[in-house]
């Protein structure tokens, strides 16, 4: 199980939809916007990266992160929860998790680091795939939520890579459990299916 979501789930709602109410004041921004501006710092992130100023891009991806947790906070507290909201922020999840990815892959080819420039196109592919079993398994009516490294836990880990210098190691990570994630849920599917 996802040590993050399935623990934290929706208790932080309350402080992020104080943190919005400190910034908005009454204003209602539409949870869409927020959601795109999630996206627009995931690219920020990249550029940074590209950069290689990393600090930096460890920062863009917490305000990235930031915003991807306030804009279903916003929704629910708000009443304006709907479909293609939920639909668009899994969307643009994907935009931004490539676009990192892509990041970090342009970093260490700047650095001369072609197999740490191969293993994060091995780590993207699996983050891709983490994401696609699970929107596979729901068009066929079956539950796919679990996994052992989900979007928070994997955006903390870079996070982490990004800040403190440790993005070799988390890049090994990814790659290894992003692919035993995938492996995980495709046992969940199958076992969903044969009931």
């Amino acid at each position: 199980m996802p040590v993050i979501s399935s623990k934290i789930g929706h208790s932080l709602d309350p402080l992020l939809v104080r943190v919005y109410q400190l910034f908005f004041r009454d204003t209602i921004v539409k949870p869409n916007l927020l959601t795109v501006i999630g996206l627009l710092f995931g690219f920020i992130c990249l550029i940074l990266m590209v950069s290689n100023r990393l600090l930096f891009a460890g920062l863009a991806l917490s305000i990235s992160g930031f915003f991807d947790l306030l804009d279903g906070a916003v929704a629910r507290q708000y009443g304006r929860v709907t479909a293609y909201g939920g639909f668009l922020d899994s969307v643009l999840d994907r935009y931004t998790d490539l676009a990192v990815a892509f990041g970090i892959f342009v970093h260490f080819l700047n650095q001369g680091d072609s197999s740490f420039a191969v293993l994060t196109f091995v780590a993207a592919t699996g983050v891709v795939l983490v994401s696609y079993i699970r929107a596979r398994a729901e068009a066929a009516s079956l539950r796919c939520k679990s996994g052992l490294l989900e979007r928070p836990e994997r955006t903390i880990l870079l996070i982490i890579g990004l800040c403190f210098g440790l993005l070799k190691p988390v890049v090994i990570l990814l790659a290894i459990l992003a692919h035993l994630t995938a492996i995980q849920r495709i046992l969940i599917v199958r076992k969903a299916a044969q009931k």
